[in-house]
């Protein structure tokens, strides 16, 4: 099943790409996209198409910060009917509980997670496409930053950004933008901050008209049907380099028991297990081709044991060790 955004992903496409030089026309056309079509931000567009437009934008440019230009001016506002349930929550760890509940309303690619490290919460996000993209991940973390930003206050400084790609050349956006410490080539995508911002009090939050967006909210359409596959592969996603990423623990991530995710699955015509193993391998070729990490931390995160468990089970999925493969595709550090 195709999974589907909300053309407002990509409000200001067109200032960017107009600030930089850049002629969206044919663009648009390659990634079968289009003026008309991107005008109404309810309007949903496939996810694929939206991360290939910007990547073309990004590469056409010559600005590997395309996407995290976009989300410079993002306001609250930007996420729909969404926007009022969001600004009413007590907390930001309300608020962003509340975005993970709605994510079929604003962006059905986008995957997050809450993990607690002491007096610190790291705020895994990851955008889940059929093929990577740096644009991509780095407008939806622009975009989680903003929302932070905008209920806790314009001096609120999180302890870290993290990208799981190479730094680009030039940070200069980058640090204009988050004003915090910067970590590339990390382990996840995300936002580390301190336990105590998630759970101050928002000021503007008020819980009648909570209430009241709820009921509204609820009683919207979904644009796309449900779908557990996609449920559980971007559960899985977040989970497997926490070490989470049981059958048990993932369905009462997804609010299901153990019986009935494996229901729905079977009735999807998937498998737990087909799962795991397509996200495992897709997060091997991130982590392999990392140089920063030895493979028996690999190993660890992808949920293996022992490095050499971890090398069989490589081998039998890419046809070479670990160590070889990352020769050929080891990718330059930061």
């Amino acid at each position: 099943m195709e999974t589907l955004v909300r053309a407002a992903a990509l409000t200001n496409f067109f200032e960017v790409a107009a600030d930089l030089g850049l002629n969206p026309q044919p663009l648009l056309r390659a990634a079968r996209l289009s003026r008309a079509l991107l005008a109404d931000p309810d309007q949903r567009i496939p996810a694929n198409a939206c991360a290939a437009l910007l990547e073309a934008a990004a590469q056409a440019s010559g600005r590997p910060s395309f996407g995290l230009r976009m989300a410079e001016s993002r306001q609250l506002s930007d996420f729909g009917a969404m926007s009022l349930l969001i600004s009413q929550q007590p907390t930001l760890r309300d608020a962003l509980a509340t975005t993970i509940a709605y994510r079929h309303l604003v962006n059905e690619s986008v995957a997050m997670l809450l993990e607690s490290a002491g007096e610190a919460v790291i705020i895994r996000q990851e955008v889940v496409l059929d093929t990577p993209s740096r644009q991509a991940t780095e407008l939806a973390i622009g975009v989680l930053f903003r929302l932070c930003r905008a209920l806790l206050g314009p001096s609120w400084r999180p302890l870290s950004v993290n990208f799981t790609h190479a730094a680009p050349a030039d940070l200069g956006v980058h640090r204009r933008i988050f004003g915090c410490p910067l970590e590339f080539g990390s382990e996840f995508n995300g936002i580390v901050c301190r336990a105590a911002d998630l759970d101050a009090p928002n000021p503007t939050g008020d819980p009648a008209m909570a209430r009241y967006a709820q009921r509204f909210v609820d009683a919207l359409p979904r644009a796309n049907a449900p779908s557990i596959g996609r449920d559980v592969r971007q559960a899985v996603y977040l989970m497997l380099p926490v070490g989470r990423a049981t059958c048990e623990a993932v369905a009462q991530g997804l609010g299901l028991s153990q019986r009935t995710m494996q229901r729905q699955l079977d009735e999807a015509g998937e498998t737990f297990t087909g799962i795991l193993n397509e996200v495992r391998r897709e997060l091997a070729r991130r982590y392999v081709e990392n140089p920063k990490y030895s493979l028996l931390r690999v190993s660890g995160l992808l949920g293996y044991g022992s490095a050499s468990t971890f090398t069989r089970w490589f081998c039998a999925q890419f046809g070479e060790p670990p160590i070889v493969w990352r020769r050929k595709h080891a990718r330059p550090g930061p």
